[in-house]
């Protein structure tokens, strides 16, 4: 009986770490959920000087840099990237698990917006992490994210 409710234990573990790991239960410190619902998922994004993420996913979407900012990306396999963003940037993320370092002696302030479904991966930039981390959307592309969460949230 107790090795049956270890395994079953192990199981569901297992199966939990295998599905995507949400930043705002990863790391709450880091990510606060603003507004989601099934087509969005908007977050407030929060870095100290020199700190470090766990490893989290995020479904594709826009970064809107509120402050500038050197960050290292080190995806699951271990590659890394290293960006640098100014205030008021806008770039495209593909979906990809990742743990992200503030590298700068500044706190870094962002908003994420995480789009689902087939709009997720819908873009002109390659949805291959190792390939587009970081692409900068068009303007269009970003009048077509921020229309589709603007209708999404019932905002006129």
């Amino acid at each position: 009986m107790r090795s049956t409710l270890l395994w079953a234990t192990f199981v569901c573990l297992a199966a939990a770490c295998s599905q995507g790991q949400d930043p705002t239960k990863v790391e709450p410190k880091h990510y606060k959920l603003d507004f989601e619902n099934e087509r969005v998922q908007v977050l407030s994004v929060h870095y100290g000087p020199h700190e470090k993420s766990r490893l989290h996913d995020h479904p594709g979407g826009v970064v809107v840099s509120l402050t500038e900012a050197h960050l290292r990306f080190t995806d699951e396999n271990g590659k890394t990237r290293e960006v640098f963003s100014k205030a008021g940037e806008v770039r495209w993320y593909p979906p990809f698990k990742h743990r992200v370092e503030n590298l700068g002696d500044t706190t870094y302030d962002g908003v994420y917006i995480g789009v689902k479904g087939k709009l997720a991966t819908a873009s002109n930039a390659s949805t291959d992490p190792s390939t587009a981390w970081q692409e900068e959307i068009t303007q269009e592309e970003m009048k077509k994210v921020v229309a589709e969460y603007l209708l999404a949230s019932g905002k006129p």
